[in-house]
This record gives C-alpha cells, sequence and structure tokens, in this order.
C-alpha cells in the first residue's frame, strides 16, 4: 500500500469529465498527515523489530550475486530488520534512517546507523557496492532517490528496494476488512486495502520504483523479483504486529482496542493461528558502469 500523498491530477479543457486538482490546502493537509503516519512507526519501536517479519535469505543472495563488494547502505534502515539480514549475509551495513529512535535500537541490534532522510543524508564521499531499501522506498521521491543512489553506487553496484505484502486466508481477509471498515474507515489499512491480495499495489509500486530508475539515467533495465514464503501467526503474534502497521497510533486508544478486539476475535473465529502467506516483491536495477569505467 502506498502511503504517499498522490500526485495532484491534471485536469483540463480536453477532460472535463476528470476529477479536479487537489487544492494546495488539501495537498498540504495530506503531506502532513502522511508525514505524522511515517514520525509514528518510532512510537514503539521494540514492537516494531519484535513484530514485523524479517525477508527471504534468497532474497539477499539474489541481489548480491555477482557483486564483488559488500558495502551496503540501507535507506530508511528503521530498526535493522533488512540490514541484519545483509549482515548476516557477510556484507558491511551502514543504515540511514531519520527516526532517531528506530536508528538508536539499529545500533543496538549492531548496525552502524545515521539519522537523516535519504534525500539529506551526507555521503561524505563514501561509496556502497548495494543500496536497499525494505519496506520504506514509498517515503522517497523515487526518481530523486535512485539519483541519489546512483550518486553513491560503484559501477556495477546494485539498487534494491523491496516490500513484503501478505495475504491472509481470504475469509481471515475478508474478516480483517470488516473490522477496519467498521471501526477505522478512515485508517490506511481500512477502505479497499483488504479487497485484494496487497501484492497487487506492491507490484505497482514496484513498477513506479522501475519508472524512477530508468528516469535516473544511470541504471540498466530494472527487473522485479518475486520471492513466495509464508509463516505461521497466533492469535497474539498477530496482534503484537497490527499496532505497527500505519497510522494506528494515530488513532484514538477507544479505537485502537476496537480493533485490536475486533481482529482478535477474527483469528479465534478460525481457531486461534493462521498461517499468512508472503510475497516479497523487489524493484532492482545495476549501476552502469561510468564514462571512466
Amino acid at each position: 500500500m502506498t502511503t504517499l500523498p498522490p500526485d495532484p491530477a491534471e485536469a483540463g479543457p480536453s477532460a472535463p469529465s476528470a476529477p479536479s486538482a487537489p487544492t494546495p490546502a488539501a495537498t498540504l493537509a495530506a503531506a502532513a498527515r502522511q508525514r505524522r503516519v511515517a514520525e509514528s512507526f518510532g512510537t514503539d519501536a521494540e514492537r516494531y523489530d519484535r513484530a514485523r517479519p524479517t525477508y527471504p535469505p534468497a532474497m539477499a543472495d539474489r541481489i548480491l550475486a555477482g557483486i564483488p563488494g559488500r558495502d551496503v547502505v540501507d535507506a530508511g534502515c528503521g530498526t535493522g530488520i533488512s540490514g541484519r539480514l545483509f549482515q548476516a549475509a557477510g556484507c558491511r551495513v551502514l543504515g540511514v534512517d531519520p527516526d532517531p529512535r528506530m536508528a538508536d535500537l539499529a545500533r543496538q541490534s549492531g548496525l552502524d546507523a545515521e539519522v537523516a532522510t535519504f534525500a539529506e543524508w551526507d555521503a561524505a564521499g563514501r561509496t556502497f557496492d548495494v543500496v536497499i531499501a525494505g519496506q520504506a522506498w514509498h517515503w522517497v521521491d523515487m526518481a530523486a532517490g535512485a539519483a541519489k543512489a546512483a550518486a553513491v553506487l560503484r559501477p556495477g553496484g546494485r539498487l534494491a528496494v523491496f516490500w513484503n505484502a501478505f495475504d491472509p486466508p481470504a475469509g481471515l481477509r475478508d474478516a480483517f476488512g470488516a473490522v477496519y471498515q467498521r471501526v477505522g474507515p478512515d485508517s490506511p489499512m481500512a477502505a479497499g486495502f483488504w479487497s485484494r491480495p496487497a501484492s497487487v499495489q506492491y507490484l505497482a509500486m514496484c513498477d513506479t520504483a522501475a519508472d524512477g530508475m530508468r528516469q535516473a539515467g544511470a541504471f540498466g533495465d530494472p527487473q522485479t523479483w518475486r520471492f513466495d514464503w509464508s509463516r505461521p501467526y497466533t492469535r497474539a503474534q498477530w496482534l503484537d504486529q497490527v499496532p505497527t502497521f500505519g497510522g494506528f497510533s494515530l488513532l484514538p486508544p477507544d479505537v485502537r482496542a476496537e480493533l485490536l478486539a475486533g481482529i482478535g476475535a477474527a483469528v479465534d473465529a478460525v481457531g486461534g493461528a493462521f498461517t499468512m502467506d508472503y510475497a516479497t516483491l523487489v524493484a532492482t536495477a545495476a549501476r552502469e558502469p561510468t564514462a571512466n569505467g
């Protein structure tokens, strides 16, 4: 699910039936809300680190295949979930995250981390073999982000941005959607989020990321990779993860409690446990050699 403010739609005389563009005030309000959502993840960084899933080791192996070096910068590193995966694969990982609470937890887990947005981060002349972004690239202007990645990548290096898209069993997906629609209709997790597998939405995000790589003009042809896997959840494990979703902490306490109760009841109705299918989706491209080599 993309959580960036949408680009204002263009509506001209040739398309009178098109929706009108958002007003500047509405655009600013949407941007402010998205910023509040982005800043909400660090309010319970320990839960985020504990409850959020990691990524398949096969993904890291494929990203690193053919890359001669192992210096990695993790854009939007959060608490270090993706960075630790690459560290375990033998990489030297530098995390970059705008939230000092998240970056501090990443340091506690053994990563080096610097506090900045990727756009404003100063590489100070350092270069890297791989730039990764796990569950974070939708917070970045994807064309500008790709250009920034190209500037810090060594020739032959790789930019790889990825997301975990989850898909519960069909009956639970409908039940979860009904709870969100009833209790928190303004939540980013409400509306049409549960009407189809999340991978459909994240594939669209991969397409946007690939377009950004093309616009940067420094990469080879982008590719999209998919890694399917699954993991079981108990009721308690899933309810531990739910508060880490975007916008949850911005809801009033009584709404949060009712939401958790409704989701818990839905899991209870299928026996108190379920298996979640995941698709890890990767948009990636290799840095082309420079004119000098």
